[in-house]
């Protein structure tokens, strides 16, 4: 599979489409990161590229920062943080949204819902309070603070190649089985970059993002669970939308031709976590494929292993087709990604105190492979476990300020 998020379909992507497309050819293949929708990529300031939302340390904010793969924000764009809230994990009973639209860079107009609005430069550090204090908005270019390990990645595709080519095959549900040597050759490339010390692919990439920091009673209206997701529209509608770190990408059409993977992510990209049913069957291919990875087919996270093949893969491809970033507003230690889900639907008692979501500091790639390739938190790492910027889960704008432009010469 694997991860190769917004950004980086711009920044590196085309590296990584010769592995992916020799991928493809290889019968049932791995699967594939291709370029995103046409219509996302006809403006990388539609295209976002990460959503983080946690629970402030003090217990009294719910923090979200949505990064933009462009360097600026379209006055034709209207970007939204959708914050749904409920009593209980899988059903929200109140929605309220962050709506922000820019002019200029320094001129930005956001209204939370009814109850609360902002305008004016949302540039400087210290962000704009709200004119009922109830949010805090910052909105510029800061350091992003994704990782990964791209060409680690595109070393994992040319080994399963080769897999795939020779002894490696399928089980009745779509699972690679590779044998223990196969799968060890498998991990060690994807820890690395070149051969060596595996590296952050991007590192320095500086992003606009949006932050907010919103009062937890605004926005827990129907209970203390809150289920939040991002998403650009224009005056023809809804371009893209993001929440957990790889399904919109990774998962969709992981075999076929370009035509028919952008025709599912154009698709995708307009639809909502309401709307996710039709994708469901789709992510559980992906889902299957991903579970060979560690060497062992039968245990990624959720699976069914008393239904018929076809169904084994849809418990983890329902929760992810219903793509929000889950947290719970109750705890203010955050640290794992899924805890809610975890702890809802796995019966992870440890992590029913942790807020969840996505905080900047997360490695979240790493833990989502893992719990969908073993069923646990580690397991399947690409030798990157953090950015090089140190980022703040408490200080407002959070995000780490860029490195200064260098003086002309």
């Amino acid at each position: 599979m694997l991860h190769l998020i917004s950004r980086t379909r711009r920044l590196g992507l085309a590296a990584c489409l010769s592995a992916a497309t020799a991928l493809m050819a290889c019968a049932p293949a791995m699967a594939s990161d291709h370029l995103d929708s046409p219509s996302v990529i006809a403006d990388p300031r539609a295209d976002i590229g990460d959503l983080f939302a946690w629970v402030s340390p003090d217990g009294g904010r719910l923090n979200l920062v949505m990064a933009i793969v462009g360097h600026s924000f379209s006055d034709k764009i209207a970007y939204t943080f959708h914050i749904d809230s409920g009593q209980r994990f899988g059903r929200t009973t109140a929605t309220i949204d962050l709506v922000c639209r820019f002019t200029t860079a320094t001129s930005a107009d956001c209204s939370l819902g009814k109850a609360d609005h902002v305008q004016g430069d949302p540039s400087r550090d210290e962000g704009l309070a709200s004119e009922k204090g109830a949010f805090r908005l910052f909105a510029g270019l800061r350091d992003d603070p994704f990782f990964n390990n791209v060409r680690g990645t595109r070393a994992m595709y040319d080994t399963a190649i080769k897999a795939l080519a020779g002894s490696a095959r399928y089980d009745a549900a779509g699972c690679p089985v590779f044998n223990a040597a196969q799968a060890a050759d498998i991990r060690e490339g994807w820890r690395h970059t070149n051969g060596g010390s595996a590296t952050n692919f991007l590192r320095g990439w500086t992003p606009d993002s949006i932050v907010a920091s919103i009062d937890l009673a605004a926005v827990t209206k129907g209970g203390p669970l809150i289920a939040v997701w991002a998403s650009t529209s224009g005056p023809k509608g809804q371009i893209d939308r993001a929440a957990r770190p790889l399904t919109g990408n990774a998962l969709l059409v992981t075999l076929g031709s370009d035509d028919a993977q952008n025709a599912i992510k154009e698709r995708y990209n307009r639809a909502s976590p309401a709307t996710g049913q039709p994708f469901v069957a789709e992510i559980a291919k992906g889902v299957a494929l991903y579970d060979g990875l560690d060497g062992r087919c039968g245990d990624s996270l959720l699976i069914d292993r008393k239904a018929p093949p076809a169904r084994r893969y849809w418990p983890m491809a329902e929760l992810l087709a219903d793509d929000r970033l889950w947290v719970n507003s109750r705890a203010t230690t955050c640290t794992q990604l899924f805890a809610v889900e975890r702890a809802a639907l796995n019966g992870e008692h440890d992590v029913a105190g942790d807020c969840g979501g996505r905080t900047v500091n997360y490695d979240a790639v790493n833990v989502y492979r893992s719990l969908i390739a073993n069923g646990t938190t580690s397991g399947i790492d690409d030798g990157v476990h953090a950015d090089e910027k140190v980022h703040s889960t408490w200080v407002f704008p959070f995000l780490a300020a860029p490195d200064p432009t260098p003086a002309p010469q």
